[in-house]
This record gives structure tokens, C-alpha cells and sequence, in this order.
């Protein structure tokens, strides 16, 4: 397989780079358009800063879109996905392996990507801010800013930050992860009285509201330790646990039909989604023979999730079809007396062994054989077509229609929140078994738990929000992520925590310095 077919274009965010970080030996487009708007150390407001800030949110939307960057930093280096090549298909010269087996470099592509993306969008929103907006766009400038920069911070600890009037002679500051969390904390807090409400089931779920800045807000603090160093302080536990209080005063909650949240019908749990197509989510890991009734290509069968995650589920641990015992959110594959048209032959969740067609026939791999897809994968290399467990949790069924390419990617979701508030909890010495299980009662056949310790609600979050964007923060927070998992061996080297400052953005800012291990 070859990644470009599926890639947005991204090799001209190396040039926003330069404009970003600075330059002391590289050549600088004039006509970048960072750089047009800093030079002589004076800065031209933007001429349209409501206009300005709809194009950010569409170039969010397109950062988060796409299987490689974001997603693949925030999914594929965990225990929940894993790309195994399958003959030479997925191969890509183990760009998508590299990450699996937490191998990759300061010259890895998607790393330098997701690092040139998050650090415009962070510039482009500090020129709205400095443009004279009006309170509204201000608010929801400063909650873009702290958004970007929470990821930066997150994925590589320091982060560049180049002033709206400093030229490309001017190296940026660099700021230290408990530095960026100031900022992005202090982003937010003066966000939030200018943001409207977020009301749930209402269009402004789109876009920075109140509730989605104190999801945010939530997130840094459960996450402090991490990001300030030391210990979990119970100050900002409940600082968390407030943040939530926050978000469920305003008529969010848990909501029941679990996979019918991820369609763009509103509902009271989506806090916050981005104008980001989720047809990647969709088709990476169908195969090419699986019902694709808008998508002409058919499927692109590449991820899969491992073994291990899918037995973190209740039911049966060799089969998904309906009536295995499992619970609602391991989803359901159709067999010959349940595929319909209206589920087009697709199951929800975890799809494993054979697979159907809408009229209940079994559908055939490409050698015209069942097609039966394996549980076990035995090597990240020399796969069949049809190994691994595929996911599926948008559907292309959205409420009745085919839209498999719908723009609404949900990263905020109140059940996470419920869960953040929990977690809080626990970590100030309370027990939050009926707080979980509170949860689990709104998805059906998911029974009670007799005890919620740190292990159960990590697998906990894993079930909940699987290849939402949260499993490698999840597991940086619980002292997991250099685990050994499936095939990717220990390594136990808390360097991998971070990722590596790519290469680039060292050679044109002298101001930052590479993060321990590489």
C-alpha cells in the first residue's frame, strides 16, 4: 500500500515550519504566509478575523481527518491498532511499524507533520488574537490556541512559541511543558466567559463553547503530574472534578445506543467535534471486498486491533456475532439471518471470522475464499489479507443514510468526562466502583463491577473510548505506554514518553533542544 493515496498534501507545512521556528542557515519562502506578516518585526493584522478563525477550524478539522498524524501518534503507538503488513501491502517501508514497536526517529514524517501542523495552527490563532476581534472570536481563538498547544505540549513537551511581530530573524522562545501548561491553562480560563454555553444536541457542539473548555481544562489537570512533574496533587484532582461538574450543569451526560452516538445526529453526550471527515476511521480497516456502497475503492484493510484489546471485552473470545454475550460496546457482526440492508452486511465494533454481504451471502477474499477474518496476528510482517480484527466504530449507516464521509469527528464526549471525574477521584483515596458502573449500566449486557482499581479503569477507558485520540495519553498517565503489548517487545524507557523534536525544527531554531533518549 502506498500512503500518498490516502495523505492530504503536508510536505508544504515543512516550509510553515520555518516560519514558525525561525531560521538561521535555511532558505525562507517570502511568500509564507506566517513569515508575510512578521517581517521587520512590525505584524499586519489579519483583514477578517471571524473569516480567519472559520479557516483554523477547518484546518483543524483537517489535521485530525487523516489516519497519519494525529491519529497514528495518538492510536497506532498504543495497545488498541496496529498496522501489520500483509504481503507488501502496508509495508511503506515500516513507517506504520516504526510507531507500533515505539521504533521511530526524529526523522519520522508523521511526527514532523503533526509538529509543523499543531505549531501554525498555534501561530494562526495567536494573529486572530492580536487582530482586535471581537469578544466572541477572541474567546474561541484563545480556546484554538490552548487546543494546539495542549496537543504540543502532550506529544513533545517544549514548545516553540514565535510572537506575532517577530520576524524570521527572531528565534522563538521555547517554552517547558510546565510552561506550556500555564499557557494553555491560562488560554482557556480567559476563554471561557466570552464562549457560549455548549449546549448538548445543539449545532454549537462544532465549535469552542464553556463545556468544551472545561473538558480541556479537566484533561490538563488530570494530567498535571505528567506535564508539571511530582506527584498527583488533590488540588487539581478536583480541579477536574469541578471542571466536570461544570460541563454536566449544562445537560450533558451518559447517553444509551452506544454506536448511534458516533453518528451526527445531536445527542447529550458529544461536547466537542471538529468539521474533520471520518472516512479514514471507516475504510483504513475495512478489507476490499466488505460492502463499501460510497466509497468506490472499496476498503483499504489495513489496521487492525490486537488480540489482547478485543479480550479486554466481555463475550465470547473467539466470536462477535449476535448473541455471543458480548457487551454493547465490542459491537456485533451480521451472519446469514440478521445482514440487512440497512446495516449494509456491516457489523459495529470488533469485526472478527466471517464476514457477510447485505443479502446474508458470505463474502469472498480477493483469492475467492471465505472471507474469515483471524483473530491472532503472528508477525508485524507477512500477514494474509483477511488476519486481524477489524474496527468499526462509525458506520457508514448514519441514522438511516449512507455517509460514510460525514464531517464530525467527536474528541470530546461527556461518558470520557464521567470517567476523568471518577479517575479524579480515585486518585484522592475514594472509591468509584458505583461512579463506573454507573457508566456500564447505560450499555447494555456490561455488567456491574465488584471493584474499580487503577488497572481495571485504564482497560475501562480502553472499552469506553477506543480510537477516540486518548489511548497513548491514557497510557502515559497510567505508566503503560513502554509496556509490552502484543508484538511490540518492553522496552520500559520512560523516554518514549515523549516524542522526538523532529530534525528540522532543530536545524532552524537553536533555542530548542532535543528531549532525552534520542
Amino acid at each position: 500500500m502506498n500512503i500518498q493515496k490516502y495523505m492530504k498534501p503536508v510536505f508544504g507545512s515543512i516550509f510553515v515550519l520555518v516560519g514558525l521556528v525561525g531560521c538561521t542557515n535555511l532558505e525562507i519562502e517570502e511568500t509564507d504566509s506566517i513569515i508575510s506578516t512578521a517581517t521587520d518585526g512590525g505584524f499586519t493584522p489579519v483583514a477578517n478575523p471571524a473569516s480567519s478563525l472559520s479557516d483554523l477550524y477547518n484546518k483543524v478539522g483537517g489535521d485530525f481527518a487523516t489516519q497519519e498524524t494525529m491519529y497514528a501518534m495518538s492510536e497506532v503507538t498504543t495497545d488498541e491498532l496496529l498496522i501489520p503488513t500483509r504481503g507488501t501491502d502496508w509495508g511503506d517501508n515500516g513507517i506504520w511499524r516504526q510507531l507500533h514497536t515505539h521504533t521511530w526517529t526524529p526523522a519520522h514524517l508523521f511526527i514532523k507533520n503533526a509538529w509543523n501542523n499543531l505549531n501554525q495552527n498555534v501561530f494562526r490563532a495567536s494573529e486572530i488574537i492580536e487582530s482586535n476581534p471581537d469578544a466572541a472570536v477572541l474567546a474561541e481563538a484563545k480556546y484554538l490556541r490552548a487546543f494546539n498547544m495542549f496537543f504540543l505540549m502532550d506529544f513533545f513537551g517544549s514548545v516553540p512559541f514565535r510572537e506575532v511581530d517577530e520576524g524570521p530573524e527572531v528565534n522563538p522562545r521555547v517554552l517547558t511543558r510546565s510552561e506550556a501548561f500555564s499557557f494553555v491553562e491560562s488560554d482557556l480560563l480567559a476563554a471561557l466567559p466570552g464562549l457560549p454555553d455548549g449546549s448538548p444536541g445543539t449545532a454549537n457542539t462544532g465549535t469552542a463553547t464553556k463545556a468544551a473548555a472545561n473538558f480541556l481544562l479537566a484533561k490538563i489537570y488530570l494530567n498535571s503530574h505528567i506535564y508539571n512533574g511530582g506527584a498527583v496533587e488533590d488540588a487539581n484532582m478536583q480541579k477536574v472534578i469541578d471542571a466536570v461538574d461544570d460541563i454536566a450543569a449544562l445537560g450533558f451526560g451518559i447517553e444509551t445506543g452506544y454506536f448511534q452516538i458516533f453518528e451526527s445526529s445531536d445527542d447529550n453526550e458529544t461536547i466537542f467535534y471538529l468539521n474533520s471527515d471520518i472516512g479514514a476511521r471507516i475504510w483504513n480497516s475495512m478489507h476490499y471486498n466488505m460492502n463499501s456502497p460510497d466509497n468506490t475503492g472499496g476498503g483499504w484493510n489495513g489496521f487492525s486491533t490486537l488480540a489482547e484489546f478485543y479480550d479486554s471485552f466481555e463475550g465470547d473470545p473467539n466470536s462477535n456475532y449476535v448473541g455471543d454475550g458480548q457487551e454493547e460496546r465490542r459491537g456485533w457482526v451480521p451472519d446469514a439471518s440478521n445482514a440487512d440492508n440497512v446495516n449494509l452486511g456491516l457489523g459495529y465494533g470488533f469485526l472478527i471470522n466471517q464476514q457477510y454481504n447485505e443479502d446474508g451471502t458470505k463474502l469472498k477474499n480477493r483469492q475467492g475464499g471465505d472471507l474469515i477474518l483471524k483473530k491472532e496476528l503472528t508477525s508485524l510482517v507477512g500477514n494474509g489479507e483477511a488476519d486481524g480484527i477489524r474496527i468499526l466504530k462509525y458506520h457508514p449507516n448514519d441514522g438511516g443514510e449512507i455517509n460514510s464521509f460525514r464531517k464530525h469527528q467527536i474528541l470530546f464526549r461527556y461518558s470520557d468526562a464521567h470517567l476523568m471525574k471518577a479517575e479524579a477521584m480515585m486518585r484522592m483515596g475514594e472509591d468509584i466502583t458505583s461512579m463506573v458502573n454507573e457508566l456500564r449500566q447505560a450499555r447494555t449486557n456490561t455488567p456491574d463491577l465488584s471493584n474499580v482499581t487503577e488497572d481495571v479503569l485504564l482497560a475501562e477507558r480502553g472499552r469506553e473510548l477506543y480510537i477516540e485520540f486518548w489511548r497513548r495519553n491514557d497510557l502515559v498517565r497510567f505508566d503503560k505506554f513502554t509496556a509490552p503489548w502484543g508484538l511490540k517487545e518492553v522496552s520500559g524507557d520512560p523516554n518514549l514518553n515523549l516524542f522526538p523534536i523532529p530534525e528540522t525544527a532543530l536545524l532552524s531554531n537553536p533555542n530548542l533542544v532535543q528531549n532525552p533518549g534520542y
